[in-house]
């Protein structure tokens, strides 16, 4: 049986004094959390490890030093890849970062500065009849403004996979995200579904913009991530995602991402943890 993680939301409410708050866990690998919701917008951003973002629009990877934004209300679960220690930041509807895609799920890039203004971030949680005193409110009057700016310039990663509300398309979707290699071809995933692969394809399209080879290539890169954010060599990593050669896997790469693997997440990679909570 899967671990399940408990939810504390209560205990770290933004509110107009307090527009931004900090929670700081740990995760230990295959750990579920299970599918809600909050009224505020959320950041979760990676420290250590990997994890996984599920929404009923797409699934999102969340590697070290990257960060997924949920606007609010969005029901969500997580799945920890492996090992991680997360920050997750609760915003103030009422005080955003100005600019940026806040109305929708992405996954953005962390700078240096913006990660060490959220680690700056206090993460005790709320305690009955205890107010945060004059010293910290003072502090968070400092970082909060400069991390909202900070995080408005962030570019945006395609980490994202998205899914469909057709219930035949899903169908199928899902099964590719378990096992993107079983098949080659759309039309041999098609015939799983009972589907041609002219109706396949038409789905596609109508709900989600795209071919499935570009979809497919996104969950190809969703599962490669965690693999080479956990040190498994490239050739490994290419062989397990069914490429001829680690070359081969690498320009795929590099024309999705715009970087080889081997800058990708080297600063991931070199990231140290923070101390655990």
């Amino acid at each position: 049986m899967l671990p399940v993680h408990t939810l504390t939301p209560h205990l770290y409410v933004p509110t107009p004094a307090r527009p931004l708050r900090a929670k700081r866990r740990f995760l230990r690998a295959d750990t579920q959390v299970v599918p809600h919701a909050h009224p505020w917008p959320q950041l979760t951003f990676s420290v250590a490890g990997v994890i996984r973002v599920v929404t009923a629009g797409g699934t999102y990877i969340v590697p070290p030093s990257r960060a997924v934004w949920l606007p609010a209300t969005v029901e969500h679960s997580i799945t920890v890849v492996e090992d991680a220690e997360l920050q997750t930041l609760y915003f103030h509807p009422g005080h955003l970062p100005a600019g940026g895609p806040w109305d929708a799920c992405v996954v953005l890039e962390v700078s240096d500065l913006l990660r060490a203004l959220v680690l700056a971030l206090d993460t005790t949680p709320d305690r009955a009849g205890m107010g945060a005193d004059d010293a910290l409110l003072h502090r968070e009057s400092l970082v909060v403004p400069l991390l909202h700016d900070e995080l408005g310039r962030a570019g945006t990663v395609r980490m994202g996979v998205p899914l469909p509300s057709d219930k035949r398309l899903r169908s199928l979707c899902e099964r590719v995200l378990q096992d993107p290699t079983r098949h080659a071809t759309l039309e041999a995933w098609a015939r799983d579904t009972g589907a041609s692969a002219r109706t396949v394809a038409r789905l596609f399209q109508r709900e989600l913009g795209t071919t499935f080879m570009q979809w497919r290539q996104q969950v190809v890169l969703a599962r490669a991530l965690p693999l080479i954010a956990g040190g498994r060599p490239l050739a490994q990593v290419a062989d397990a995602l069914g490429y001829d050669s680690a070359s081969a896997f690498s320009a795929m790469f590099r024309k999705a991402l715009g970087a080889p693997p081997s800058r990708f997440l080297v600063r991931a990679r070199n990231t140290p943890a923070v101390r655990r909570n």
